[in-house]
């Protein structure tokens, strides 16, 4: 039986972490994870044509994701990470090459075929990237999962770039906090966050919206009316770089290869929980990944 097939369309770069560098970006770390879950994950990104760029292209294929990196004169992505109490802090360098992805029939060629397709506001900051990936939007195929995981960073986004995106989505996922500044930005006052959740799964015909309360709760709601809350399992956190995008990935998934709401739900927040544990956002999975988060108490 063949794997679902999921692409992510968006940044691909260097975090620059205070212990060196690590290959990452929102939409790569998702397909990772994804991969890592049981489907065939394609990473569509551009790097420079220059070493970091040689290296990010290398480390991205002895990972064992398969992409598309467009090559261009623009310098390779890098985003300064400061780490506060494991807790992540990005300074994003502007005009990289990510930032002008070409549009191309080989990129409309597998977005025809995918089941799944993840995208973020970051990746679509600059005209060109923005045009490509929404134009490929166009081309997937009936059914397929249009993941919009909103992954707010700095000022890279504007409530008109979040609208023409929910429009496009499937799936919706965002963290409180970034529930707390869309409220403001769409005139959301006075009612519960699950309310407000689904407030944008009505407005925008979603399949599912994904809340996350980082080390404290996250909830999935569905269009059938079901709905799933875990509290978030305490472990000893290491980074939780790239946590959020190993859950966006995992759910992905698990409910392309049949999994119920609930039991992709559980999944999810045990391989972000393990995340939490290691350095990096591709950390490599145990050989018995149940046995593991057993062993764990996950």
């Amino acid at each position: 039986m063949s794997k679902p097939i999921v692409l992510s369309l968006g940044e691909l770069l260097w975090d620059m972490l205070p212990g060196g560098k690590r290959a990452g970006g929102a939409p790569v770390n998702f397909i990772y994870h994804s991969m890592m879950n049981g489907t065939e994950g394609y990473a569509i990104s551009a790097v420079g044509q220059d070493e970091l760029g040689d290296e990010l292209a290398d480390v991205t294929e002895k990972a064992g994701i398969k992409s598309i990196i467009q090559r261009n004169a623009w310098p390779t992505g890098t985003v300064d990470v400061a780490l506060k109490n494991g807790i992540p802090e990005y300074t994003i360098v502007k005009n990289v090459a990510w930032d002008h992805i070409l549009f191309t029939r080989e990129l409309i060629e597998l977005v025809e075929r995918a089941d799944a397709v993840c995208f973020g506001t970051l990746g679509l900051r600059s005209p060109e990237s923005h045009d490509t990936i929404v134009e490929l939007l166009k081309h997937t195929m009936p059914g397929a999962m249009k993941f919009f995981d909103i992954n707010i960073r700095g000022d890279h986004y504007s409530k008109e770039l979040i609208e023409e995106l929910l429009q496009q989505a499937t799936v919706f996922k965002l963290n409180d906090a970034e529930l707390l500044l869309l409220r403001d930005l769409f005139n959301i006052r006075g009612t519960s966050d699950e309310v407000a959740c689904r407030w944008f799964m009505d407005k925008f015909s979603l399949d599912y919206v994904i809340l996350t309360g980082g080390s404290t709760f996250s909830t999935i709601i569905s269009r059938s009316g079901e709905a799933s809350t875990l509290s978030t399992p305490h472990v000893e956190v290491a980074d939780t770089v790239g946590a959020g995008d190993s859950f966006s990935g995992t759910f992905t998934a698990k409910i392309l290869n049949g999994a119920t709401l609930s039991e992709a739900h559980r999944a999810a927040v045990n391989t972000a929980a393990f995340v939490c544990t290691k350095d990096g956002a591709w950390p490599t999975y145990p050989e018995a990944m149940t046995d593991y988060l057993s062993e764990a108490g996950l």
